[in-house]
């Protein structure tokens, strides 16, 4: 269903009734990554609210890098959910969808019973990680680089999205939906608003600490991300912490794990 919110207009997955599950995906995925949590989820009761978010899928995917600075994507939470009449609800989020789900839970804690971050650790714990995170992360120095970035991915087939990317993931599908025009600016305007290079050496954004429950969960076969980044996320929880890894799977771990994912998660709502 297409749903208005905050100006644009967001494609959305909702399934089942009960307690509601938001679910965000990061980059280059759409709602499509968590079809394997949705029918877990649904027949044990829960409600599932899955969007394209802005920039991904079949989402609007508005100009200008401001227009994803991550207070906008979290405006575009808000009216989703006040859309659906949801006051209150477990997030999920891996990758991009995990940044946005941590700094959700920080800024509007009434609105999230539950946090669960999947890869992503919280964001002060991924600028404050070691050596070894900034080289895992210097596809991030890339794609700062607006029309080479765009030209580096595509090119040759998308024969660097495909080594990026190295065999995980939804790759035929990720190259047809970045076809199509606007789309890959868009992805990468992401990481161009909320990662510029200047963010490495700034002072950390002013999050207030989690109050909510907080599971974070990181796979050993993680190129792109190491799992310090994901441990000293505890640092900024007040509320319960529970870690958990993953050891069989790599960056894409709603797809590569899916019944262990769906293990924890069923345990961690619960």
């Amino acid at each position: 269903m297409k749903i208005e919110t905050n100006g644009i207009s967001l494609e959305v997955e909702v399934k089942g009734e009960g307690a509601p599950v938001l679910l965000l995906h990061g980059f280059p995925d759409s709602h499509r990554l968590w079809r394997n949590q949705v029918p877990a989820l649904v027949d044990l009761g829960y409600r599932t609210i899955a969007p394209d978010l802005r920039g991904f899928g079949d989402s609007d995917k508005p100009e200008g890098v401001d227009a994803y600075n991550i207070l906008n994507p979290l405006e575009d939470l808000c009216g989703l959910l006040d859309h659906l009449s949801v006051e209150t609800a477990h997030v999920v989020g891996h990758d991009w969808g995990a940044g946005l789900a941590w700094a959700f839970a920080s800024l509007y804690p009434d609105r999230v019973k539950s946090l669960t971050a999947i890869s992503v650790g919280h964001p002060i714990a991924f600028t404050d990680a070691d050596s070894d995170q900034l080289q895992r992360s210097w596809y991030m120095f890339m794609f700062q680089f607006e029309g080479v970035a765009e030209e580096w991915l595509s090119r040759n087939d998308w024969e660097f999205l495909k080594t990026w990317i190295g065999g995980g993931g939804d790759i035929d599908r990720y190259v047809v939906d970045l076809a199509r025009p606007g789309a890959l600016t868009a992805g990468l305007n992401w990481y161009r608003a909320n990662i510029p290079p200047a963010s490495w050496i700034a002072d950390p954004p002013p999050l207030p600490p989690i109050a909510a429950p907080v599971m974070g969960i990181w796979s050993k076969g993680d190129t792109a991300l190491g799992e310090d980044q994901m441990v000293d996320s505890q640092k900024y929880v007040t509320g319960p912490w529970r870690y958990e890894r993953i050891d069989e799977a790599g960056h894409w771990i709603p797809l590569e794990a899916p019944d262990r994912l769906n293990e924890l998660l069923l345990d961690f709502l619960d």
